[in-house]
């Protein structure tokens, strides 16, 4: 198993509040290696550039959501590992997202524990 400091995170939300909430969260877990971005093209580019092991991904976002960005990068890499962040009232959107390549969803507010029980496990499947 990988050390989590040496695990990449893309953390992607066009809200800087709502990265930083989900920053702290991580650093808490462990992980410290956290790249951002605050829109599905800023995502796309830091996806390319810095490959991380795991991104969260925001669903309504400018320039491009979340959705729209998930295709991109699993065009980019079938086997990424990405997690829909959502609001409660947008759980159809993340059915699309898990279509198209989400290996599951985070829910805004946080929930400190389900937030870390989410990211193990997407960390730990093959």
């Amino acid at each position: 198993m990988v050390p989590k400091n040496l695990i990449k995170i893309l953390v992607v939300d066009d809200a800087a509040f709502m990265r930083l909430v989900l920053k702290d969260i991580l650093k808490n877990l462990g992980y410290t290696n956290i790249i951002e971005a605050s829109d599905g093209l800023m995502a796309i580019e830091q996806y390319k550039k810095f490959k991380p092991d795991l991104v969260t991904m925001d669903v309504n976002m400018p320039k491009m959501d979340g959705v729209q960005a998930l295709k991109q990068i699993i065009k980019i890499n079938p086997m990424a590992k990405i997690i829909m962040v959502t609001a409660v009232e947008q759980r159809y959107i993340v059915q699309e997202a898990i279509r198209n390549g989400a290996k599951d969803y985070i829910v805004k507010p946080f929930d400190r524990a389900m937030v870390g029980t989410v990211i193990e496990r997407v960390l730990n499947t093959r």
